[in-house]
């Protein structure tokens, strides 16, 4: 088992730096967020339609699962376009920072969902990542309507990995993922169709937008959602959670190398990003610990 868990909790660290660089491709991908998320989440449902024939796997679930997964499905495409338009009107690296407050959200919101206690340590060093997210915020003012879409983005991710949690323990991961991105395609072409929006410019892209959108929807949509949920079969939602903070890490560091000028920061937002991924760290070590004693 616990073999299982250590390669549960390295193919999340895979996860996680493939979603870093999801964010590189989105601040390449020159559309509207509404219309990625759309084309992602549609493309990545063809992928994931294709794979469950090819596994044999069954389309079928109860009405109740069918539900829940719906609002998941709202929620997933509502992050999406949040996150996005997150970085199109700031940048990677503030929007990637604002990600880091999903341990603290995690923490208040899991024992919610799973019934257990709040544990002390987990708030604490959530409030020492807002401690460095707070100093970042007040160096960057400029990049606050984006920070604002990032922090919307990031409690909405929080609510449906916490769903998902629960969800994974009846239906297969690449299942679930299928039905939760068809409805997010679904809810987001009833908004196109009152706007007017889907007309012949909406399918008219350049071709490195295709390529870009190609690679978003089947390796950083299609396989990691759908690995990012297998994996909660091993390890809880805070632990995903938590891991997740590292994405920040993964994509200023890839944001800095490939996107260059628009990325470098001021010496104030490295020094708390640096607060925030110690604060990552320091917790992933004392949660170990404490795991280890009560065993």
């Amino acid at each position: 088992m616990r073999n299982d868990n250590l390669k549960s909790y390295l193919n999340l660290h895979l996860i996680v730096f493939i979603w870093g660089f999801t964010a590189i491709l989105g601040a390449l991908i020159t559309i509207d967020a509404e219309n990625l998320v759309w084309f992602r989440m549609f493309l990545a449902g063809l992928f994931l339609a294709g794979f469950i024939v090819y596994k044999k796997q069954s389309f079928v679930i109860s009405v109740q699962s069918f539900a829940k997964l719906i609002f998941v499905g709202l929620l997933i495409a509502m992050h999406w376009i949040f996150f996005f338009k997150a970085i199109h009107v700031s940048n990677v690296s503030i929007t990637l920072s604002i990600f880091s407050l999903g341990a603290f959200f995690a923490s208040l919101l899991e024992p919610l969902f799973y019934g257990r206690k709040i544990l002390w340590y987990e708030v604490f060093f959530g409030l020492i990542i807002i401690g460095g997210l707070a100093l970042i915020m007040q160096v960057e003012v400029k990049y606050l309507s984006g920070m604002y879409y990032a922090l919307a983005s990031i409690i909405l991710g929080v609510l449906f990995t916490l769903m998902n949690g629960k969800l994974i323990s009846d239906h297969e991961p690449s299942v679930i993922t299928f039905y939760e991105f068809g409805a997010g395609v679904f809810f987001i072409s009833i908004y196109f169709l009152v706007q007017g929006k889907f007309t012949a410019d909406f399918f008219t892209m350049s071709l490195n937008n295709w390529i870009l959108l190609l690679i978003l929807a089947s390796v950083c949509t299609a396989y990691a959602f759908t690995a990012s949920v297998k994996v909660m079969q091993k390890l809880t939602p805070y632990t995903v959670m938590l891991t997740t903070n590292l994405e920040p890490v993964y994509g200023i560091m890839l944001a800095y190398f490939i996107l260059g000028g628009k990325e470098k920061m001021s010496t104030e937002f490295y020094i708390g990003a640096i607060i925030i991924v110690i604060t990552v760290i320091l917790n992933g070590v004392f949660k170990h610990y404490q795991n280890k004693k009560n065993l």
